[in-house]
């Protein structure tokens, strides 16, 4: 899958931090999906106490395929199953304070059958997440663009969803 973008601590924290080593760090991968119904609208989930909008997904659990886990992850966060239709990229994250290296892989998933209620962790629920049907890829793209994140895990999320999104648009 290609890389649409490498995020570093000096991108979206502090400029002047000190480049430091991630031999060290924690990796872990992720699944995202750009989801679309078939009215064209798009899902992203509201992370409403912590000021942005992000796609659903998230971590791959040891030994877990990545379809698997994108399955899994959209039944928890959206409600709903997806078909996965085309792949989008992958984000490359250096979050220093974390000592993680996160690498978030992406795809195009349109959406099927029926829905049931998000099961949000109790830090979902605490972080005040909620689905929200952006009306089409543009209308996600701007809402992104309008976040202003209050958390250093925001602060990564919205430049990467943003450049996820904008790669699926150019797909579409």
């Amino acid at each position: 899958m290609r890389t649409i973008k490498t995020i570093k601590e000096q991108h979206v924290h502090d400029p002047n931090a000190p480049v430091v080593s991630s031999e060290n760090f924690r990796q872990r991968h992720a699944a995202r999906a750009v989801v679309l119904r078939e009215d064209g609208k798009v899902a992203l989930l509201h992370v409403r106490n912590k000021g942005y909008h992000k796609l659903p997904g998230g971590g791959v659990e040891e030994g877990e395929d990545l379809a698997v886990a994108l399955e899994r992850e959209l039944l928890e966060e959206v409600g709903c199953q997806a078909k996965v239709v085309s792949e989008v990229g992958k984000i490359i994250e250096y979050r220093d304070q974390w000592q993680m290296l996160q690498t978030s892989f992406c795809f195009i998933a349109k959406q099927f059958g029926e829905y049931r209620p998000p099961a949000f962790t109790e830090e979902e629920t605490a972080d005040g997440f909620e689905i929200f049907w952006a009306d089409n890829i543009n209308h996600a793209i701007l809402t992104l663009e309008a976040d202003e994140p209050q958390n250093y895990d925001g602060a990564f999320i919205k430049p990467r969803d943003l450049a996820l999104l904008k790669a699926a648009k150019d797909l579409l």
